[in-house]
């Protein structure tokens, strides 16, 4: 008999704690009608039940109009088909993570957000539904607020007419959280970036959509130094950068991070390391990744900030439509020193480049550069005496659209010193202005590896495919370039 109650009571303490179910509506007394606030009701539930060891909160079909909550440890917010957790476009019913006790996010951006995270454990985020932040209303809200000087956003955007994104909710905010699963919900329609995880581990974010399309830097996923990572079966439309690692703390980075089988459209870039590049990256694995209509670079890899990249491999990358290839730059906008990057292998990539803009057709749009210009090529920069090391490009296909003119831009091969180098400057694939080769331009690198890398032109373009510029121990292996008896390649050593 006593073998037999031990066993029961195993049994029960194997049972997950989310088996606790919390209905929040016959339970918790939610009215689901889209315009009734039920932001206590929801974080009263969520209390009681961590409180009690945890359960999952179950919302029915249903809109559920709600401010700012925050979820804590044992809690899983469930959402059945249907079901709409609704932020609430009124933006005092926000209040930054920072108001919780002791936190150390970081960020250049907002800290406000719809739901919150602060040192949680065993969290989730499920079901079929979708939580939608009706972004683009709560932004104008605080527009409007601002210029009747109610609520003056003391940062807030003259040129660009907008608020500051420090006034603007995310959708989700998660600081120093552990083991967090995000499993197929529809997320939509943040005021801000997207979803922000600072300083957890253990998370897991599978078969998630998001379309945050709603209103200016609307990212997609931001990784904040967070530890073991997996990212997969996601399709993300954002307006901003659609996967986005970022480093703000000089003693942390980003560790064993996988980003697998996902699709992204983006009016920026696809998947990006920084601009934030304070600690660094290393030990990151991007596998089989679908690229469509971006603006800018499928992929773009920079450490400005003093942070340090290694170990880097991504591997079957198809971007259609998009207007860069790769971008990986190496510079010294603050920080104490400059950073490093190093032992970065891309394989199997197929890139197909535009000539008109990508993102032409959505109603947000990246800004265009102000000056005149030929398409521009790939390119891998580090700066004067810091170089980038390591890069090993194997099997990549690059269709470029060609018609560069020199009526438009021009910079002949005597003046290649002409290319400023920019050290200091926020990094993009654009920011040398012209360029005076189409496929790539390589400056200031170390042990670049290229093997059957094949450079396609649509139209003829009267520049070399590829300029190196101060590169030492370069390996070019199989490369292939459209028929042409000029001389594809150029190698200058400084």
């Amino acid at each position: 008999m006593k073998k037999s109650i031990s066993i029961i009571i195993s049994l029960l303490l194997a049972i997950p704690i989310w088996s606790r179910d919390y209905n929040i509506v016959t339970q918790g007394k939610a009215i689901g009608d889209g315009k009734i606030l039920n932001t206590k009701i929801i974080q009263s539930a969520i209390d009681q039940l961590s409180k009690e060891g945890g359960g999952r909160i179950i919302f029915p079909k249903g809109s559920y109009l709600t401010g700012c909550i925050q979820i804590k440890s044992g809690i899983e917010l469930y959402l059945e088909k249907e079901a709409v957790i609704l932020g609430s476009t009124n933006p005092d019913d926000y209040y930054p993570l920072n108001k919780l006790d002791n936190t150390t996010a970081e960020s250049d951006n907002s800290k406000l957000a719809l739901i919150l995270g602060y040192k949680a454990k065993n969290i989730a985020l499920s079901g079929e539904g979708t939580i939608d932040g009706q972004g683009l209303a709560l932004a104008l809200n605080i527009d409007s607020l601002h210029h009747a000087g109610l609520r003056i956003d003391p940062n807030y955007n003259v040129r660009r007419m907008r608020p500051n994104e420090t006034a603007r909710p995310k959708l989700f905010f998660l600081s120093e959280c552990t083991n967090i699963s995000i499993t197929g919900l529809h997320l939509m329609n943040s005021a801000c970036w997207g979803v922000t995880f600072d300083l957890c581990s253990g998370l897991s974010i599978d078969q998630v959509s998001m379309i945050n399309r709603a209103y200016w830097n609307n990212d997609g996923f931001d990784i904040i130094d967070c530890h073991n990572v997996k990212i997969t079966r996601c399709k993300i439309n954002s307006a901003d950068d659609g996967i986005c690692l970022k480093s703000y703390h000089p003693d942390a980075n980003n560790d064993s991070i996988y980003i697998a089988d996902c699709e992204v459209r983006s009016s920026a870039s696809a998947i990006k390391f920084g601009t934030a590049s304070w600690g660094g990256f290393k030990n990151i694995t991007i596998d089989d990744i679908r690229v469509f209509d971006t603006f800018r670079s499928a992929i773009a890899i920079e450490s400005v900030d003093g942070g340090h990249i290694e170990n880097i491999n991504i591997n079957n990358i198809i971007a259609k439509n998009t207007g860069n290839a790769l971008f990986i730059r190496l510079g010294h906008r603050a920080g104490e020193h400059p950073g490093t990057i190093k032992n970065i292998s891309i394989r199997n990539m197929t890139v197909e480049i535009p000539f008109e803009r990508p993102d032409i057709n959505y109603d947000l749009r990246g800004p265009e550069v102000d000056f005149f210009h030929n398409p521009f090529p790939s390119s891998i920069t580090g700066i004067p005496e810091y170089y980038i090391e390591g890069i090993h490009l194997e099997n990549i296909e690059i269709t470029y659209p060609g018609r560069a003119t020199k009526g438009m831009a021009y910079i002949p091969l005597n003046r290649l010193n002409q290319v400023p180098e920019q050290i200091d400057k926020y990094p993009e694939f654009s920011m040398f202005g012209e360029l005076p080769s189409w496929g790539f331009y390589i400056r200031h690198a170390k042990n670049i590896k290229m093997k059957n890398v094949k450079l396609k032109l649509t139209e003829p373009d009267y520049r070399p495919a590829i300029i190196m510029d101060d590169v030492k121990g370069e390996s070019l292996e199989q490369l292939f370039f459209p028929l042409d008896k000029r001389e594809q390649i150029i190698i200058v050593n400084n």
